[in-house]
């Protein structure tokens, strides 16, 4: 996490970064006193999540709420440290089949079930049945055999192999602890009012305006980094839906909100005129935003066509042109806040000469009377869907200025924006040449999910992501062996010759990170954005007048 002053000088920019409760590196800070009491309004354009039980499905937009009422068994800090949470210690068995936590103890959810081991024993169960329709915690947890409570406080998860990714995805709120009698509910009634042992209570849920989250007075279980013990300071959380950005920078300015998300290119620019305002800038851990081009199907198939296009659009100046200076081109799969992404900049310079010789060796030598290239009477078409709850107005100008140049070299790009059910619907049907499909997941593990073979076959959920659909034994091979090992030193190496086989087969073509950029009034102060998947909390904060 960064965080960006917005006043321009020197001495305004520290006393930006006191009051927004980080410094430059994400390191909680301040300098006033704690107050009690208030409400604090956060205003996402995000999609209105159809679940907040994060385990149902198991998106971003729950990610960003369920954070601030359901807790994970461990956390991660700043350094990028895996932390005590709802687990205060861990070990691994020597054989790395199996691992061993100790609980928190007196920790109860909100409705007076205590948390145990029992506890952690259910929720995996839930993760892991089919009825749940999990996709990110279903996904994280296939190698976890049996969940045992040893006593009340020591549960031991055993694997079917060794998992060196497990504690990074523990620490995801998709696999967040939620009480087990609530989880015996309809999941409906579950999704409406899910139970955690967070610092908030979600009291009421209005559709299409807002949720309210009231105060846990009981709270005792804060992460290790947090910077205080017990209840949190604000009476309640507000979580508004806007989805237009400029009402949602509007209302920001108008003292309405106290925070938004998914801030604007433009947006980013006005603020920084503005003192009164500050960013917290998080990109997202996991994958890149990136395109992902369908190798299971023509044209992809085609490693000479999947080039052509890479190397055949000119992605830097658009990149520069819509976002001002707030998105850094990526030559990575993975994002820049992960220690092991590999970047290959040579790969992905534009030459429109070679591409066009790509396709002629691919035997698209015709053009009809549009411009499109033709092979045996099919035009060189790409459908591409685009969720346009997922992807802001710069990036869709963003791909409105790859398909122009994708025309120039003779592909016919069709956009089609959807919204998030209907483009899920398309992926699922298969109904796609290239997307691009945001995906957070802690660690370089993400990369096991988004391109081994098995990630071909849907979840429970109907959801599959591995969008690329590469179906490569050795690339399989590198992604098992690295999710096995604890040797850092192996596992880096097998993560980067996997890598490079994905970059240089031009399965996708890497855009920048997935971009968080929260804008808080300095009325707000020790907020964060959580080192795990870069989600906000609210404990810490407090409102000032």
């Amino acid at each position: 996490m960064r965080t960006r002053p917005l006043a321009l000088t020197a001495l305004a920019a520290v006393a930006l970064l006191a009051v927004a409760g980080c410094t430059a590196n994400g390191t909680p800070t301040g300098s006033s006193t704690p107050v009690s009491g208030g409400t604090l309004t956060y205003a996402t354009g995000d999609a209105e999540p159809t679940c907040l039980d994060p385990h149902v499905g198991g998106n971003y937009p729950q990610a960003l709420i369920a954070t601030q009422y359901a807790e994970s068994l461990v956390s991660k800090n700043s350094k990028g440290d895996i932390v005590p949470w709802l687990a205060t210690e861990w070990s691994e068995a020597t054989d790395g089949l199996s691992w061993t936590f100790t609980l928190k103890k007196d920790v109860s959810f909100t409705d007076g079930t205590p948390f145990d081991a029992a506890a952690v024993a259910a929720n995996i169960a839930h993760l892991q049945n089919p009825t749940t329709l999990s996709s990110t915690g279903y996904l994280a947890l296939q190698k976890v055999t049996r969940v045992e409570a040893v006593d009340a406080t020591t549960a031991r998860i055993d694997l079917s192999s060794p998992d060196s990714a497990l504690l990074e995805s523990l620490s995801m709120p998709w696999l967040a602890m939620e009480s087990p009698k609530a989880l015996q509910r309809t999941q409906e009634v579950n999704c409406e009012s899910p139970v955690g042992t967070g610092p908030f209570v979600v009291t009421k849920w209005v559709k299409q305006d807002r949720i309210t989250l009231d105060r846990n007075d009981g709270y005792t279980s804060p992460p290790a980094d947090a910077r205080h013990d017990g209840a949190a300071y604000l009476d309640e959380i507000v979580w508004r839906f806007i989805p237009d950005s400029a009402s949602r920078y509007a209302a920001l300015q108008a003292g309405q909100v106290d925070v938004i998300d998914n801030a604007q290119p433009d947006t980013l620019v006005a603020a920084a005129k503005n003192d009164a305002l500050d960013e917290i800038d998080a990109p997202r851990p996991g994958a890149s935003n990136r395109l992902e081009l369908n190798s299971g199907k023509a044209p992809f198939d085609d490693e000479r066509v999947r080039e052509a296009f890479v190397r055949g659009v000119d992605v830097n100046d658009g990149i520069d042109s819509l976002f001002f200076g707030t998105a850094k081109r990526s030559y990575s799969v993975l994002s820049s806040v992960e220690p092991l992404a590999y970047s290959d900049e040579k790969l992905f310079g534009y030459d429109e000469d070679a591409a066009n010789a790509l396709l002629d060796q691919a035997g698209w030598t015709t053009r009809d009377s549009d411009g499109y290239r033709t092979k045996d009477g099919q035009r060189l078409s790409l459908a591409f869907p685009v969720s346009t709850n997922q992807s802001i107005p710069a990036e869709q100008s963003l791909f409105e200025q790859i398909q122009a140049g994708a025309k120039k070299i003779g592909f016919a790009v069709t956009l089609e924006p959807l919204d998030l059910s209907s483009w899920y619907a398309a992926l699922g049907s298969n109904e796609y040449d290239l997307v691009s499909a945001p995906y957070t997941k802690v660690g370089p593990d993400v990369l096991r999910i988004l391109y081994d073979s098995s990630g071909i076959t849907p979840a429970p959920s109907g959801y599959f992501a591995n969008h690329s659909q590469i179906d490569d034994p050795t690339l399989d091979d590198l992604l098992t062996r690295a999710s096995q090992t604890s040797d850092t030193g192996e596992r880096a190496d097998l993560y980067e010759k996997a890598q490079k086989i994905i970059l240089s087969g031009y399965y996708v073509l890497p855009l920048y990170d997935q971009q968080n950029h929260y804008l808080l009034s300095t009325k707000v102060h020790d907020a964060r954005a959580l080192p795990t998947v870069s989600a906000p909390t609210f404990y810490d904060a407090y409102v000032t007048s």
